[in-house]
């Protein structure tokens, strides 16, 4: 082995052992002395040389993430750097829509992200991370725990996404097969077929811009990823390419010294926020970038931050499933996906081009390349030619984007409801129902469900109808681990009469949600929240102004009455709990911890985030009152 006496005498025996352990797994004697780069992915499964599964992994987000690990493995070999490579591998969200495994979706993300970094740390000699994952708790896990590695140079290749099928459904559309077959929308054969075209390419996230393909785009607004990384095909050559290129910049940014607390400032999350609201990105991400930046031990954006952000510019993004065209995600990577958006952001002075990105250049000379670049004329061609579709109808300027009727994003509504705020994708309500002056106006009796088992069987029996309001409670995060619920509103979306349904609900929705659907209800039912008190019939009030982006829900009658706010928050208040307000028989007890740790925290608004400081001192309260 390449030692000196110095190591001996002054290295800690475990660098030796390492040096030990490297020779045994057979790498040559002689270039033990190079770079030790760690590479870090989900990946999942097990695949024969010729693709075919050996083991299946949990979805394709992660299925060919290994052949992203192995290209930039061997790129850092060639220069004479040591790649190691270790796995946290996540699970779907698609695969566990309605079922117990929900429970575990979110805390997941955390002890992921703890896990991550803990393999970090346990390679003492790195000196520098690659961080590979496509998903939606798997890539904001990773974004988290190279966050939290503030001193080491880190790097991150987004896993790309599916190909749409030629003939077929997309990977949202599908989830609904149960409910349209309910309704008799398809027959047993047409589901039997959708359900295996979906996934047209056997590797990459989703093909709509749900939380994978968003994390995605955040990862490179942050300046994680290399310029046009995210939403790369799964598979093909520009896909491996990146990570060939990661590599590169892998051993540039430890060259540079560049390290993560560097490149992930305020003015990174800022500009991450931004491109959230350009691209109409999903709702999980109010959770994911405020995890993100406690990581980094930066300022966690408010709901007043995310507010302001949206009303600075509209969706400029037109990609399924918000409409109006619905162009799949590998079409928004042809047009030019984040840095041609960038360009538009740029140009109306609302985006902050002096940040650090791991290219080691400003993303203002990053941008300055890219407009300038051989490449994006070459992918916006392709889609001309691939698809016959043009790129500025994909990504469009603010002008543009306004005169097609795109609206902001996100909108955080308030009223008796929900006094501490709640979310909607207010971009993606259905046009039709929303009156000429941008505002969707709804009033219609609740149907309270504690279950999302009772909810689901509503829609496929039809008793819930149109104008209800389905209020789904107990879902948060103290009673269902604050689940995803997509296939109560993707089964609205694909059903004739579902655009006339709203759903408020304390859980919060996937990131392919569409319609009136308004989640993270606060304070949840079982922390008091006044939307555990609803009972069936009770009128609710629902407005949402998309132009202004302000919103309010509100109980306004019972019976025969009608009456305003106020007077609903007092019947309200004086109502006692519902009897059936309780957790999930089912919700394990690593998830009743996390619940509880994350409301410590800062709870949803705060990212449903581990703060060590704020745990430990209302442990030490604890005792002290004692």
């Amino acid at each position: 082995m390449p030692i000196t006496p110095e190591m001996l005498l002054e290295e800690p025996s475990g660098n030796l052992f390492g040096l030990t352990q490297n020779a045994g797994m057979g790498w040559e004697a002689a270039a033990l002395g190079g770079k030790q780069i760690l590479i870090l992915s989900t990946h999942g499964g097990v695949r024969a040389p010729d693709g075919k599964p050996i083991a299946l992994g949990y979805h394709t987000g992660h299925w060919e993430v290994g052949l992203l690990v192995a290209e930039a493995a061997r790129e850092l070999k060639t220069h004479g750097a040591i790649p190691f490579a270790g796995a946290c591998t996540d699970p779907c969200d698609g695969r566990t829509q309605g079922t117990p495994g929900m429970f575990d979706s979110l805390p997941y993300r955390n002890d992921a992200s703890i896990v991550l970094r803990r393999l970090i740390r346990s390679l003492p000699t790195r000196a520098g991370v690659i961080g590979i994952a496509t998903c939606d708790k798997g890539l904001p896990a990773m974004m988290m725990a190279l966050a939290g590695s503030h001193d080491l140079p880190c790097a991150l290749v987004p896993g790309g996404v599916t190909l749409m099928p030629e003939h077929g459904e997309d990977a949202g559309k599908v989830q609904t097969i149960g409910a349209r077959f309910a309704h008799h929308k398809i027959s047993l054969e047409e589901a039997a077929l959708a359900g295996c075209r979906a996934c047209a390419s056997p590797g990459g996230g989703c093909q709509f811009l749900g939380t994978a393909a968003t994390s995605q785009v955040i990862a490179e607004a942050l300046g994680l990823t290399l310029p046009h990384s995210a939403l790369a095909p799964s598979g093909e050559t520009v896909w491996l390419d990146m990570a060939r290129r990661t590599a590169l910049a892998s051993l540039r940014t430890i060259e540079l010294q560049l390290r993560t607390r560097d490149i992930l400032t305020d003015a990174a999350i800022e500009n991450a926020m931004i491109l959230h609201a350009a691209f109409g990105g999903s709702t999980n991400l109010l959770l994911h970038i405020p995890a993100i930046a406690h990581a980094a031990k930066l300022r966690r954006p408010t709901v007043a931050d995310w507010n302001r952000v949206n009303r600075s510019i509209p969706r400029l993004v037109d990609a399924l499933p918000n409409g109006p065209r619905n162009h799949p995600t590998v079409q928004v990577f042809l047009a030019g996906g984040v840095p041609e958006v960038m360009l538009h952001l740029r140009r109306a002075g609302i985006l902050n081009t002096t940040v650090k990105t791991v290219s080691g250049e400003t993303l203002e000379i990053v941008l300055d390349w890219w407009q300038q670049s051989d490449r994006r004329q070459k992918f916006r061609q392709r889609l001309k030619q691939l698809d016959n579709v043009d790129p500025d109808d994909v990504i469009l300027s603010p002008d543009s984007a306004r005169s097609r009727g795109l609206t902001s994003t996100v909108c955080f509504p308030h009223g008796n409801l929900a006094p501490e705020g709640s979310v909607v994708k207010s971009t993606s309500i259905d046009a039709s129902v929303v009156d000429a002056d941008g505002v969707y106006r709804k009033r219609g009796p609740a149907r309270v469900f504690v279950t999302e088992h009772d909810a689901i069987a509503a829609i496929k029996n039809q008793t819930v109808r149109e104008g209800d309001v389905m209020a789904l409670i107990c879902r948060g995060p103290l009673g269902a681990g604050m689940e995803e619920t997509y296939q109560i509103t993707s089964a609205l979306k694909h059903l004739p009469f579902g655009k006339h349904i709203a759903v408020i609900t304390d859980a919060r929705f996937s990131g392919v949600s569409t319609g009136a659907c308004i989640g993270h209800v606060s304070p949840e039912a079982l922390a008091g929240g006044l939307i555990g008190k609803l009972r069936d019939g009770d009128l609710i009030e629902i407005i949402v102004d998309r132009n202004k982006l302000e919103g309010s829900i509100n109980f306004i009658g019972e019976g025969d009455e009608r009456f305003d706010s106020d007077e609903g928050f007092r019947r309200l208040a004086a109502r006692s709990p519902r009897e059936d307000l309780r957790p999930d028989p089912a919700l394990p007890e690593d998830t009743r911890l996390w619940a509880a740790l994350q409301h410590t925290s800062g709870g949803i608004w705060g990212g449903c985030v581990y703060d060590a400081e704020a745990i430990i001192a209302k442990l030490n309260r604890a005792v002290v009152e004692e």
